[in-house]
């Protein structure tokens, strides 16, 4: 039986069925990222939560993988369930880190739940090594629903941009669509996410809780099209320093 953390709003996290949409949809970014990203070296996950992020990057093949988050529970849950992932307390603002330790630092979905966002990029800027690599994503603020109170500022494309060109290049500015089997779906039932959010999941329609209890990483497309990139779901970039 698998473990989960109680669940409060702010992670989400495998197990939970009524939390598999948002599970499957974070989920996709690391898993575009070990199909598309040489993973070795020391990878700084920041804002690792329940693990299963950290511990498919160790998967693909990385040297070590670090969990940083600052909460206790959080960090004991991981290391009882991914043991071979190293964890860490700290600041995601001001980590514990020496300048240049890690080869690759990933937070996925983690800045929009920062005050000091221009602090945070800094100091991945200082924790990368010269020829590192940064990955990070957020919702995007003019496609998702309004209201989460654990999020401090959510970012348009442009806005994320912004933040990280003070100290980096970006070299892939990335969108996470529905993939076809979610937009057959909505074509005929309405947006998944609105219909989530419009009840308590025990009223769920039987459709409604089919799709969301089967839905995988597999039903979501990240793709570079900056055409399409203000009507994505998600962000992701990729930068180097």
């Amino acid at each position: 039986m698998t473990e989960t953390l109680p669940l409060t709003g702010e992670r989400t996290a495998p197990g939970i069925w009524h939390e598999n949409y948002w599970f499957a949809r974070h989920e996709a970014a690391y898993r575009w990222i070990t199909a598309n990203l040489p993973l070795t070296g020391r990878v700084l996950d920041a804002g690792c939560g329940e693990g299963y992020g950290a511990e498919l990057l160790r998967l693909a093949g990385a040297d070590s993988v670090t969990g940083l988050d600052y909460e206790d529970t959080t960090l004991r849950h991981v290391k009882r369930v991914y043991p071979q992932v190293n964890v860490a307390k700290g600041n995601l603002v001001q980590t514990p880190f020496a300048d240049g330790a890690f080869t690759l630092i990933t937070s996925l979905q983690t800045i929009e739940h920062l005050w000091e966002q221009p602090r945070f990029v800094a100091e991945c800027a200082r924790m990368l090594e010269p020829t590192g690599t940064l990955i990070l994503s957020t919702p995007n603020r003019l496609t998702f629903p309004s209201g989460n109170w654990y999020h401090t500022r959510e970012l348009t494309a442009a806005e994320f941009t912004e933040l990280l060109e003070p100290h980096f290049d970006i070299t892939h500015a990335l969108g996470l669509h529905h993939g076809a089997r979610l937009r057959t779906w909505e074509e005929q039932h309405g947006s998944c996410v609105d219909a989530q959010l419009a009840t308590e999941y025990d009223d769920w329609t039987p459709e409604l809780k089919q799709l969301v209890q089967s839905t995988r990483h597999e039903d979501f497309e990240i793709r570079p099209d900056q055409a399409d990139l203000d009507e994505s779901l998600d962000l992701v970039l990729v930068a180097t320093p």
